[in-house]
């Protein structure tokens, strides 16, 4: 159902174009009461019409509006929880310089161990099979 504000709209959109018509018409000559009703009817189907692509076109500006601000408040709260990490990061590396051991320091030469080498197959020879020859192609006999 319409609003009470999409009926208003509709009603006077419908007088408009009633006005509008009926000045055209009394122009061309006089109308009957006949041609007064059908003018009516077809203006509220048409107010009507005209009113639902109106309402269309607000809801699609409407739209973007509503998305801007929607993705302005995604952005602030990925800034924050971004800021958030960086601060528990700097304090992680902060505490890690600081707690690092004496023993760290002093370079040994790293132990190399031989890695266990491992068996490797070998590939089996493939089997081929022999195409069939083909028989000698005989020429047919013609006997006269």
């Amino acid at each position: 159902m319409a609003t009470k504000s999409a009926e208003s709209k509709y009603s006077t959109l419908t007088s408009d174009i009633i006005s509008s018509i009926e000045s055209k018409l009394g122009e061309a000559g006089q109308a009957t009461k006949k041609m007064k009703k059908s003018i009516e009817k077809s203006a509220k189907k048409l107010a009507k019409k005209l009113g639902k692509l109106m309402d269309k076109a607000e809801k699609k500006t409407e739209k973007p509006k509503k998305s801007a601000t929607k993705k302005a408040k995604k952005e602030a709260a990925k800034a924050k929880k971004n800021a958030e990490k960086a601060a528990k990061n700097a304090k992680r590396t902060a505490s890690k310089n600081v707690v690092a051991h004496p023993a760290a320091s002093i370079s040994t030469p790293a132990v190399v161990t031989p890695k266990a080498t491992t068996r490797t197959r070998t590939a089996a020879p493939k089997k081929t099979t022999a195409a069939p020859k083909a028989a000698p192609a005989t020429e047919p006999s013609t006997e006269s």
